[in-house]
């Protein structure tokens, strides 16, 4: 009988805490082949045993390998199972999967695996259907050992304390759109916001993207930034702009007179921040600017 107190959940920062000798369930493993059989092969699991890996589960090349690195999770008797296949999210993660059917036990979500993922119907905020595509959180119950997903997203978000430092790369999920800009989900622990006057580029839900830290304030919420601010920013996309001009044979009719939309769909940055950035290398005497375009001079 699962209550909620009871149900309680392997979070992605005890996960990390665990020896790098503990095998662990929902997460990729590095393991010992000690036997390959016409079956499958046999893994040493060090403190769990021996775990199996069925052959329709390894890729072929792997075969010849000591060491494999396998995904590990539960089999249909409560066995463990190894797969050369890596999910769409594992857990402590989360992702945008879609649902592959509804049973009276709940949803199940197609995440790269031939067993789907089960999302009981009390871990689901709206009730799921069939075809359509969820953010959800994979978290493993631990009295149970078996990989769920939860759609209530903030029984997993923003419960540890931030660490994040203003300028740090980091890796968002797009949620949702609100009306000051779009909700996201940073390195699966914390939430962010991109605000909207700062976006200059199409986002959609589920959408993986590396962003920048812009502030952490200090009621604890996270703003957030698709781009490096100040120098650092100006430099990185300067050294975009050359990138794209090599690929272009040295040449490309754009300049900072040119429609925002033109600098946009070649080069993927505001006006503003292009104008600065091409006023950078001109200064440095690594482009011309041209009433026709910008012209590469040296990459040095």
């Amino acid at each position: 009988m699962g209550s909620r107190r009871q149900r309680e959940i392997v979070t992605a920062s005890e996960q990390r805490k665990r020896s790098a000798a503990t095998v662990e369930i929902g997460r990729i493993n590095r393991l010992r082949i000690i036997e390959r059989t016409a079956a499958g092969i046999l893994l040493d699991g060090k403190e769990r045993g021996e775990i199996f890996m069925p052959r329709s589960y390894a890729g072929e090349m792997q075969m010849t390998a000591d060491e494999i690195g396998v995904f590990i999770f539960p089999g249909a008797g409560g066995e463990l199972l190894a797969t050369t296949k890596r999910p769409y999210a594992m857990v402590g993660e989360c992702a945008l999967l879609k649902v592959a059917s509804v049973t009276p036990v709940g949803a199940f979500l197609d995440w790269g695996l031939k067993k789907d993922l089960l999302v009981p119907f009390s871990e689901q905020k709206e009730k799921m259907e069939e075809g359509r595509s969820y953010i959800v959180c994979v978290h493993l119950e631990q009295h149970s050992h078996r990989i769920v997903a939860s759609a209530r997203l903030d029984r997993f978000i923003n419960k540890e304390k931030s660490t994040f430092l203003e300028g740090q790369m980091v890796e968002l999920l797009i949620c949702s759109q609100t009306a000051i800009g779009y909700k996201a989900i940073i390195d699966n622990v914390r939430w962010g916001i991109l605000y909207k006057n700062e976006v200059f580029q199409p986002l959609r839900k589920g959408q993986r993207i590396p962003g920048f830290i812009k502030k952490v304030r200090d009621d604890g919420k996270i703003d957030l930034s698709l781009q490096l601010s100040g120098y650092a920013q100006i430099e990185a996309e300067a050294e975009k702009i050359i990138g794209i001009l090599r690929a272009s044979g040295g040449f490309i009719p754009v300049t900072d007179k040119s429609p925002c939309d033109d600098i946009y769909r070649v080069f993927r940055m505001s006006k503003k921040t292009f104008k600065k950035a091409i006023g950078s290398l001109y200064k440095k005497r690594r482009i011309a600017i041209q009433e026709p375009g910008i012209q590469l001079i040296s990459a040095d």
